[in-house]
């Protein structure tokens, strides 16, 4: 019996030529035939594993398991299935191109009105896609978007959808409202409403999300934590920029007041964040090589809320006047929209100030990482550099300074540029298909393998 059990075991692990297993056949067999015995119970034992599997699965020789591709890893699903949130971001990225093409202080038409306008058209039809496959993706998928909401890093870029789409509402009343009339205004008007809508849920239910569900620690803490909380000032800002466009003061008032309130709360909260992050930066370094971009993300708050201001301002200095607000609490006060006015720039002085801090820091950090990966987070570099050259071309116009017009070309130059190196990146690794990848559903496999679902996602 040990002699038979030794061979089998040398016929199933060592005997796999065939020159072999004849000669084992030819001197011993009763051994061979014990050995084929052996073989075909093993098989057979596999074949059952295997049959107890997903049907994406196999179960190799040495009992390991090997995914094969299924219908969800290739093809249009799986473009839908892994299309995240933070594709919005190259809607952001190319929506503060055209704003600043279109208002750039040393320009040409073919500038201003022809590649603007082109950017224009570009980034609506983006939105447009983006936002069809991310309906088709949660109509598909209904589980993903509790998997993606609870997910600590893919729920930050949620506020990216209405920043983007705040981009489209500005290029509309720059370029649109002047060539069709008023009725566009009207039509801005209301969607801005419904981006400031969008902007105050998400600036609220994330962060509440993140509390209650996420808790990480304090080195797991990144600036895209500032992603759900900047749209309330880019919309504040926009705001701005309808309220100047509305022919009825009423509405234009109300848009006013609204948009100071959308900038106190995202200005307020964003502060905190900011101490908070540089609290995480003194006490555990710079984030990884796949996070370092996002260390330009605190730019665009400050930038963001220096151009808000100053155009509240501006609007309060045209608009006050017009009405019968703070006549009643101080009849004999100096105009009001003045203050407001004086104030805004003072205020975008030492926001802009505070961002090339940041930006300097940002610098500095990139300068340090010898080589990082492409992904997605490199649109973090257009936006926050993008909005800050907002903020600096309305100080230009404001103070009528030559040398922040000399910054706004700069920035604004610099922004392009980045605009198409990662739009290349973006192109070759989409055609690829390695760019197209959801961490939250790793986790989403796992707890449907707990729970003993047959479900792939």
């Amino acid at each position: 019996l040990f002699s038979q059990q030794v061979a089998i075991s040398f016929g199933v692990n060592c005997c796999d030529s065939i020159p072999s297993k004849l000669y084992l056949v030819a001197t011993h067999p009763q051994l061979a035939m014990a050995t084929l015995n052996a073989t075909a119970t093993s098989q057979s034992e596999l074949q059952h594993a295997g049959a107890r599997q997903q049907p994406s699965e196999e179960i190799s020789r040495s009992g390991t398991t090997t995914y094969l591709p299924c219908k969800e890893d290739v093809g249009w699903r799986k473009i839908v299935r892994n299309f995240t949130p933070s594709w919005f971001a190259v809607t952001m990225g190319t929506g503060i191109v055209s704003i600043l093409l279109h208002n750039l202080p040393y320009s040409m038409t073919w500038i201003s009105h022809g590649l603007a306008v082109a950017f224009f058209i570009l980034n609506i039809s983006l939105f447009t896609v983006f936002t069809a496959i991310t309906i088709l993706r949660y109509a598909i998928y209904p589980e993903i978007w509790r998997a993606m909401v609870i997910h600590p890093a893919q729920s930050m870029f949620l506020g990216c959808f209405p920043m983007g789409f705040a981009t489209i509402i500005n290029m509309v009343i720059f370029v649109a409202a002047p060539a069709w009339g008023q009725w566009v205004v009207s039509w801005a008007w209301g969607f801005w409403w419904l981006d400031a809508i969008m902007s105050l849920a998400t600036c609220i239910t994330v962060p509440f999300v993140m509390i209650h569900q996420h808790r990480p620690g304090l080195q797991a803490v990144t600036a895209a934590s500032l992603l759900p909380i900047v749209p309330v000032v880019v919309a504040s800002s926009t705001g701005g920029i309808v309220a100047e466009a509305l022919a009825n003061q009423n509405h234009a008032f109300i848009t006013l007041i609204a948009s100071y309130i959308l900038w106190g709360i995202g200005i307020c909260f964003s502060a905190m964040v900011l101490a908070l992050y540089f609290h995480r930066l003194t006490i555990h370094s710079l984030p990884s090589k796949e996070a370092i971009v996002s260390v330009f993300l605190p730019i665009g708050p400050l930038g963001q809320g220096g151009l808000a201001i100053q155009q509240l301002g501006k609007v309060s200095l045209k608009l006050l006047p017009q009405t019968t607000a703070f006549n009643r609490a101080a009849p004999e006060a100096i105009h009001g929209g003045e203050i407001l006015y004086f104030l805004g720039i003072f205020l975008a002085l030492i926001m802009w100030g505070f961002a090339l801090v940041w930006l300097s820091f940002a610098l500095i950090s990139i300068g340090t990482m010898q080589k990082f990966p492409f992904n997605m987070g490199w649109w973090g570099f257009t936006f926050p550099l993008g909005v800050l050259a907002t903020c600096t071309g309305m100080l230009a116009q404001d103070l009528d300074s030559a040398f922040f017009k000399v910054m706004t070309m700069i920035f604004s130059l610099s922004v392009c540029c980045l605009w198409l190196l990662v739009a290349i990146g973006t192109l070759h690794q989409a055609i690829s298909g390695e760019i197209f990848f959801a961490p939250c559903l790793k986790d989403l496999r796992n707890k449907q393998a707990q729970a003993g679902s047959d479900r792939r996602i």
